[in-house]
């Protein structure tokens, strides 16, 4: 049987560095004379001679005897995945599908060898054969994308995740390995110590255990180790960890206790000595009372029903542990045991033996033998209890089992429609606790099962024989009801239908649908509710039948709007008073003249009656003198009146009929109101007389309102604002030609002293109305104020493009009127009424406070400060993209500037900063601080191989940027054509720069291996194509051959097995001996 043997890593790496000094040889002599070969020697290494003796054997003789024997690297490893923590769990596709694609690409991806197969237990068994790096990734890809997954975050401090990371992250990718786990660390930058763990429960237990042993390895506070048998462990812990949180609150200290799965029995403490040895004599005293008094009974349970008793994440064992303070210790999945040990006081352990078969759903035989071992007292020596007496110990937890009988047909109603019972079942069982089954239709069965304890069997037993009994004498009636009533016994969406399902809750009221035209409504309940319910409707549709009496009544369409009034205040009035519906007809409705009432006959009658006498039509006699007055302005005081007396039709005779007769339609009370009003203006248009109102020209615009006297548009507006005195305004004495009225030229020789007539308004009316209307019209003659207000601040006032006092004006309804820039006076005047005159001073004051703070502000904000600062830290103090500099700016809330670089007389050290003094003191502080951490850097130079540099920088220098930000140093590397290409610069703190060295030195170390295996494999490639056209080729040559010696020794026979000896059985080896290639 031949076995295949591969180079491994630390072996090659001994190769390796056994042969650098000849490696290195070779790359000097082809740096110093290219065109010579290498000698014999240096080719073909000589193999170490035959050793006389053991001790001269162990000595190293040449390079070749570095390396260390080979070892076989194939390994086996078999995982195991639970059911519950398979991600594909369909047993039909077991070996294909999704699953099966995985494991092919998990074997390409990392050349391990996967064979699955199926447990008894539907776990998956998983058999992985391969190099032991090719195992660990394949199980890290199978626990990925097999198994379901979970997360979890352990905190530890902030300065313990580098030791978790290791060197160049080797420590965290090994743990991620072992415990087949993802764990992400925060950046540095990131303030967060929580650390993710993503993973199976059982991974991420042991990584949490390993991240939290080595953050209390680098704690500074003491640490303390207790060995605790691993069967105590669940006791200190509590159920839930409740004992442990409260004891690691109470002292203060860290307490580490490793998983069920992490086969361990140290307690780790860490903290303050004193409390930590607080929590210690704790822990020793609870396991000391633990070891006394416990003892052990040992049960035999099914393997297949393991998983109920631990349950879902470990839930039903601390369950079991809160509630009788007993242990489960249940065997490993991969062990065939059966037997589960219980572990506690004596006398509890009964509820627990009861408890744990109530997990396994029910009380399943047992398989112990006749006797049971209850544990080993080393006093007492051993105990033993028949099986009776365990029964006998737990009789009162264990289960029953009861049955309600309901028919079949009446289980549909227990579930209830669409499952709506299913909450008052669910609420039962989580009461009583207990579990209900209801049998499904095609088992035929009319048996409810209830299982549970005794007593919480029977109080749902009693619960459930009552909702059947409740359901059984439920029953179902058609009530018929004409469909035209349908719509109105459900009501207007849905409301009266809600009050009678509110009224009657138990009673199902169904409707049929409109489009069957059925006349059936279907109720179904309770037989007595039902009853009921069926009273209640049928006297309804008996009063809708009542009340189904309807008329319908001719009146003329332009008639309708009298009847139904302003706002409808006419037709509710009379739907009110008669209780009638009364229904206008609609534009579809081939007759628009008949209104049709329904109700009660006497309701309609009644109602008929009041819409009869609701339409009149009657006539007055009116001056044709005064029509004029109602019918100017578009007819606005008709308009007026129709308004005011619901909507009454006003007819005048047309012009030139010299009729005086004057129609009125509508309402009765309406058409006497309208009469009334009409007559009370034409007493009023005989009885008035002339008022003269004198008002400036000036104001004259401002009283009519746009436009100018005699604008009709103006007189309307003024019309308006004095309509309360029911005085109109007549035409000022100015004509529209512009001609003096009634008076001729003799008006050019008045008094000058005397108001002008275009300055005269004249209000005609009864003369108490009239002077009433004066007073009203002169308080609309505006006033003129003067503010005086700094100059400086106009403009600021103004605002942009006047927007500023336009906002003032429109808020305050004045006109503000700024003087011209080139007059330089304080004086602002605003005209307006009194009343606004007040509030528009005022606010302007407010604004100019309000200006005359933000120039104080402004003022406080030009505070300079000078810094004087080395040009050189200038870039580090601005930062990549003017990140730190706008940091500064933005928290600070300053203005920053540096000197131009191009400008030779500004200062180069300056820096000025703008703003409050308190603001640039601060900035000014944080530049300095950052000024004083670049002074504290030092610069160092470093010799780096050029020919690494590119590697070391990485693509578009992503590589070093990752090394900056994790030292947090600057690396500087010399420009093309430097006298010295291999000098590179770190720039940083003392301790920073000599780690970033060592990261960099130790990165050329391993670059500059791989160049020197590339250059010196060079030597022995075929040149190119167009080397070879320029000289012919001369083989592979070597000097100081032993056939090229003086001594004209003969060339090695190759089939000489004393000149070639061999090195035992001939393998096929899979690899180069010195390793695969970069």
């Amino acid at each position: 049987m031949s076995s295949v043997a591969v180079l491994t890593q630390e072996s090659f790496a001994e190769h390796r560095s056994g042969l650098a000094q000849q490696q290195v040889k070779v790359t000097a002599l082809n740096s110093e004379e290219e065109n010579d070969p290498p000698t014999y020697k240096e080719a073909f290494p000589p193999l170490p001679e035959k050793a006389p003796c053991l001790e001269a054997a162990q000595e190293p003789a040449g390079p070749w005897s570095k390396i260390r024997p080979i070892k076989a690297s194939v390994i086996t490893q078999v995982f195991h995945v639970p059911l519950e923590e398979r991600k594909y769990k369909d047993m039909n596709q077991f070996g294909e599908g999704e699953q099966a694609k995985i494991c092919l690409d998990i074997m390409q991806k990392t050349g391990a060898h996967l064979e699955l197969s199926l447990a008894k237990d539907q776990g998956l068994s998983i058999m992985v054969s391969g190099k032991l790096e090719a195992v660990m990734k394949a199980r890290k890809e199978i626990v990925a994308r097999l198994q379901t997954q979970a997360s979890a975050t352990v905190a530890i401090p902030k300065e313990h995740h580098r030791f978790v990371i290791g060197k160049n992250g080797e420590k965290l990718q090994d743990l991620e390995l072992k415990t087949a786990t993802k764990i992400q660390i925060p950046r540095p930058d990131d303030p967060s110590n929580q650390i993710k763990i993503t993973g199976t429960k059982e991974g991420i237990e042991k990584a949490r255990h390993e991240i939290l042993l080595i953050s209390a390895e680098q704690d500074k506070r003491a640490v303390e180790r207790l060995d605790v048998e691993k069967v105590y462990h669940p006791f200190i812990a509590g159920p839930y960890n409740k004992l442990v949180s409260e004891l690691m609150q109470e002292t203060g200290t860290r307490i580490n206790i490793p998983p069920p799965s992490v086969n361990k029995t140290e307690i780790v403490f860490t903290g303050e000595k004193e409390q930590l040895a607080q929590a210690v004599a704790r822990v020793k005293k609870i396991y000391e009372e633990k070891k006394k008094k416990t003892t052990t009974i040992a049960v035999e349970v099914k393997k297949s029903q393991h998983k109920y008793v631990i349950g879902p994440k470990g839930n039903s064992l601390q369950e079991i542990l809160e509630k009788t303070g007993v242990s489960v210790e249940i065997p490993p999945t991969d062990s065939s045991s059966e037997t589960v040990i219980l572990r506690g006081e004596p006398e509890k352990l009964g509820q627990a033996l009861t408890e744990v078969y109530a997990k396994v759903w029910a009380r399943p035989p047992l398989k112990a033998p006749k006797y049971t071992s209850l544990g080993t007292d080393r006093w007492r020596g051993v105990i033993y209890v028949r099986l009776e007496e365990i029964m006998a110990i737990g009789s009162e937890f264990f289960f029953t089992v009861s049955s309600v009988s309901a028919p079949s047909w009446l289980h549909r109603f227990i579930i209830g429609k669409k499952g709506q019972n299913l909450a008052k079942i669910t609420q039962i069982k989580d009461l009583y606790k207990v579990s209900v089954r209801i049998p499904p239709d095609n088992e035929k069965s009319n048996l409810i099962r209830i299982e549970g304890d005794p007593q919480g069997v029977q109080q749902a037993k009693k619960e459930l024989l009552e909702l059947a009994s409740r359901m059984e004498n439920e029953r179902t009636k058609d009530l018929i009801i004409e469909q035209k009533f349908h719509r109105t016994i459900i009501g207007q969406k849905g409301e009266r239908i809600r009050e009678i399902r509110e009224k009657f809750p138990e009673v199902i009221i169904n409707f049929p649908d409109p489009a069957h035209k059925s006349d059936i409504v279907q109720l179904r309940g309770p037989k007595n509710e039902v009853e009921k319910c069926t009273k209640y409707m049928q006297k309804m549709v008996a009063d809708l039948v009542e009340n189904s009496f309807s008329i319908s009544v001719p009146i003329f369409k332009q008639f309708h709007k009298n009847i139904i009034g302003k706002g409808g205040a006419n037709i509710k009035k009379v739907r009110d008073n008669t209780g009638a519906r009364i229904i206008f007809p609609t534009s579809e409705d081939k007759d628009q003249e008949l209104i049709t009432i329904m109700g009660t006959e006497e309701a309609v009658k009644e109602a008929q009656k009041e819409l009869e006498d609701n339409v009149v039509e009657d006539s007055m006699v009116v001056d044709p003198k005064h029509h004029r007055h109602f019918v100017i302005r578009r007819g606005q005081v008709l308009r007026e009146i129709a308004d005011e007396y619901g909507g009454v039709m006003v007819s005048f005779p047309r012009s030139g009929t010299q009729s005086d007769k004057v129609t009125l339609k509508g309402a009765k009370d309406c058409v006497e109101a309208a009469k009334k009003r009409i007559q009370e203006i034409i007493e009023d248009l005989v009885c008035c007389r002339n008022t003269v109102s004198s008002v400036l020209c000036s104001f004259s615009s401002v009283l009519l309102e746009p436009a100018v006297i005699p604008s009709s548009r103006g007189l309307y507006a003024l019309n308006m604002r004095l309509s309360m005195f029911s005085a109109p305004v007549v035409e000022p004495a100015v004509q529209e030609n512009g001609e003096e009225s009634g008076e001729g030229k003799e008006g050019k020789d008045t008094d000058p002293s005397s108001p002008k007539k275009c300055d005269i308004i004249i209000i005609s009316g009864r003369r108490e109305k009239c002077e009433a209307a004066k007073e009203a019209l002169q308080a609309l003659v505006p006033v003129t104020i003067e503010v005086e207000v700094p100059f400086d601040l106009h403009r600021y006032i103004i605002g942009q493009k006047g927007s500023g006092i336009r906002k003032m004006m429109d808020e305050f309804e004045v006109n503000i009127q700024v003087p011209a820039p080139e007059l330089q006076s304080d004086i602002i005047t605003i005209t307006g009424l009194a009343t606004n005159l007040d509030r528009a001073k005022a606010g302007l004051l407010d604004r100019v406070k309000e200006l005359q703070a933000e120039q104080e502000d402004r003022a406080l904000r030009s505070f300079k400060l000078t810094v004087t600062v080395d040009p050189k830290y200038h870039p580090k103090i601005i930062g990549r993209k003017g990140a730190v500099i706008t940091q500064i700016r933005t928290e600070h809330e300053v203005n920053i500037q540096f000197p131009d670089k191009d400008d030779e007389s500004q200062a180069q050290d300056q820096i000025t900063i703008t703003g409050y003094e308190k603001n640039a003191e601060a900035a000014r502080d944080a530049i300095m601080k950052i000024v004083g951490e670049l002074e504290q850097m030092v610069s160092e130079d470093v010799t780096l191989d050029h020919r690494v540099h590119a590697r070391i920088i990485g693509a578009r220098g992503k590589a070093i940027r990752k090394i900056m930000d994790e030292f947090k140093v600057d690396i500087r590397f010399p420009q093309s054509g430097a006298p010295d290409p291999n000098c590179v610069t770190v720039t940083g703190l003392p301790e920073n720069v000599e780690e970033a060295i060592d990261h960099i030195l130790n990165l050329e170390e391993e670059y500059l291996a791989d160049v020197v295996d590339n250059e010196a494999m060079q030597v022995y490639m075929k040149p190119s194509s167009h080397e070879e056209s320029k000289a012919p080729s001369k083989g592979f040559v070597v000097r100081d051959a032993p056939w090229a010696t003086v001594n004209n020794e003969k060339a090695p026979d190759m089939s000489s097995s004393e000149d070639f000896p061999s090195f035992g059985a001939q393998v096929a080896p899979k690899t180069l001996p010195w390793g695969p290639k970069r």
